[in-house]
């Protein structure tokens, strides 16, 4: 059941209180050092971040899908390394084992997650599978009571910090059916860790690649102890994904907005405020606009999501996920676009907020299926329906 809506409301009150007071006042450290501090960590511990996704009875708070939108779109408002550090807990790190998982994986592994003590990877992605994930190539070989993986794996999000991996390998062939999810220890023999990635934006966030050479996992932790099965895990967990992304992208949209409107009143050009001009109200009303529509429709998706069975794919939602994530993404980008232009050289300056953000969102297009895979999806489904 998910949390009551007073109780949620209490819960909400406080991360609005924890990005206003705690995170946006650390905003320059994870710049300039590219890190998240250890005590807002702790402190994300302690608020249940990690666990907002996962049920009361394994640790968790139990929101249910438009409740977790709500608190990623007041995550969304500050730098999105902060909802890095608890996103893959929260989402694809977990949710495999929580819809999938046998009740001894979930006994095990979930109060772990949920406290933040385990922080759990997602690796699906390899140098050459990234949108197609039907063609990894990573091998799991099964030897006696193991299974022997090798392979690599790139861009993982929270490797470094990460205690255990939700895997993807190759087990039983060919195509999307031979793929088998796995949980992999961190520290198992021969997993190693590449060195970290310099990326264009979102600071303070930790990717890296994760190298298998002849790793060796007990059967028993295949995900739900079933072989095969693993791509299906895999695009179970992209619905909720998808639409915590995209609340994510209202929130920063959110913020940049703010930022915009408050340059714009005290910002003077010709002996009056930029934003007395008209055509920089128009980009104002564009981005205000734009955000709604997309919040708007995230909130609805959300609730259509909540509606159906738990653990239950249902196409139609899927492809209401992938419109709400195409738009809401591709929104941001516009929106932080027109606030680089409303800044005007000062947008490209890195000491103004909307520098470091316009970089932040542009990988919002790209992670959980770029903007063309959602275009795929979304047309399959209407060509299958119509």
């Amino acid at each position: 059941m998910p949390l009551d809506q007073d109780t949620f409301h209490l819960l909400r009150d406080s991360v609005q209180r924890f990005v206003r007071e705690r995170l946006m006042p650390a905003e320059d450290h994870v710049e300039e050092y590219d890190e998240v501090p250890e005590d807002i960590v702790s402190d994300m511990r302690e608020l249940g971040l990690f666990g907002i996704s996962i049920p009361e009875a394994y640790g968790g708070i139990g929101l249910s899908m438009a409740q977790e939108c709500e608190v990623a779109y007041e995550l969304g408002q500050t730098a999105l390394a902060f909802r890095s550090v608890v996103g893959t807990n929260i989402g694809i790190g977990s949710q495999g084992i929580l819809m999938d998982g046998t009740e001894a994986q979930k006994t095990e592994y979930l109060p772990r997650i949920a406290s933040g003590e385990l922080i759990v990877s997602f690796a699906l992605t390899e140098p050459d599978a990234g949108s197609d994930p039907a063609s990894l190539k990573t091998r799991g070989v099964r030897d006696g009571d193991d299974y022997v993986l090798t392979g690599a794996k790139r861009y993982i999000t929270n490797a470094p910090r990460a205690g255990a991996f939700t895997l993807m390998a190759r087990t039983e062939g060919p195509g999307a059916g031979g793929i088998t999810a796995f949980i992999v220890p961190a520290d198992a023999p021969g997993l190693s860790l590449g060195k970290a990635d310099k990326k264009m934006g979102q600071r303070g966030t930790k990717t890296c690649d994760v190298n298998l050479d002849a790793v060796r996992v007990p059967a028993a932790n295949i995900i739900g102890g079933e072989p095969g099965k693993g791509f299906k895990t895999a695009m179970k967990v992209l619905d909720r994904g998808r639409l915590h992304i995209s609340a994510l992208a209202c929130g920063m949209a959110h913020r940049i907005l703010r930022e915009s409107v408050a340059y714009a009143q005290q910002r003077k050009q010709f002996g009056q405020r930029i934003g007395d001009f008209q055509l920089v109200q128009a980009m104002l009303a564009d981005s205000q606009a734009e955000l709604l529509a997309a919040w708007s429709l995230v909130r609805s998706v959300a609730q259509d999501y909540d509606a159906k069975p738990a653990g239950v794919t249902d196409p139609q939602v899927s492809m209401q996920a992938s419109c709400a994530k195409l738009f809401s993404t591709e929104m941001v980008g516009r929106v932080a676009d027109r606030g680089v232009q409303i800044h005007g050289g000062a947008g490209y300056i890195n000491d103004y907020k909307v520098e470091r953000f316009y970089r932040d969102v542009r990988l919002l297009r790209l992670y959980e299926g770029t903007t063309q895979i959602q275009q795929l999806v979304i047309g399959k489904q209407l060509m299958k329906t119509a």
